[in-house]
């Protein structure tokens, strides 16, 4: 056993200091990353999302799968429904439906939000209905010249409008957004359907 975990410690020493021959430079960057804290605002608790990572596909790529919004539910994990109900310019209105879980709870969420679009930039999302008290986010998109590749932001406020545990929200609104961010990250860099 030990005479095994030398032989691997010397094999990444070696792998590790050789320069690689004739490959194009590429920075490793951290895939995924996720922050979720309870704050107060006007005196209502709720929570704060601050999501980022990166994937290898271009800004317009991106922008392609976050605004076909209908293709969502089809990706997204716990999203049964997304559909466009109207669109007038830049502005969106969507309804959702899915549910939200966490151990042995399980939850209905039904939304209707507006997007306003700015093209291969931003999206910002503010609640018009359903199942949260308060609910705005927002997706930024920041090109990488370095690789080709894409900076993907999501901030999010966020008010559920059913009880969550004060303990275990953070926790629970947490694994939710690190699904979806996954999921998002993994259906951009996935390569295309022929």
């Amino acid at each position: 056993m030990t005479r095994l975990f030398l032989c691997l410690l010397l094999l990444f020493a070696v792998t590790s200091s050789t320069p690689a021959l004739a490959q194009t430079p590429r920075l490793e960057m951290p895939k995924l990353k996720v922050d979720v804290r309870r704050i107060e605002v006007d005196g209502q608790r709720m929570y704060e999302v601050d999501a980022s990572g990166t994937v290898q596909a271009p800004p317009a790529s991106v922008w392609k799968t976050l605004t076909t919004y209908e293709r969502m539910s089809e990706f997204v994990p716990d999203m049964s429904s997304c559909r466009v109900l109207s669109r007038n310019g830049n502005e969106v209105i969507i309804e959702q439906q899915g549910v939200a879980r966490f151990l042995f709870m399980n939850h209905a969420i039904h939304l209707v939000v507006r997007a306003t679009e700015t093209p291969l930039s931003a999206i910002n999302i503010d609640l018009i209905s359903g199942d949260m008290r308060h609910y705005e986010a927002s997706w930024n998109l920041y090109p990488i010249p370095e690789t080709g590749g894409t900076r993907i932001v999501f901030n999010s406020r966020l008010m559920p409008g059913f009880y969550v545990p004060g303990m275990l929200g953070p926790t629970m609104i947490r694994g939710d957004i690190e699904r979806m961010m996954n999921a998002v990250l993994a259906r951009i860099d996935s390569p295309p359907v022929r």
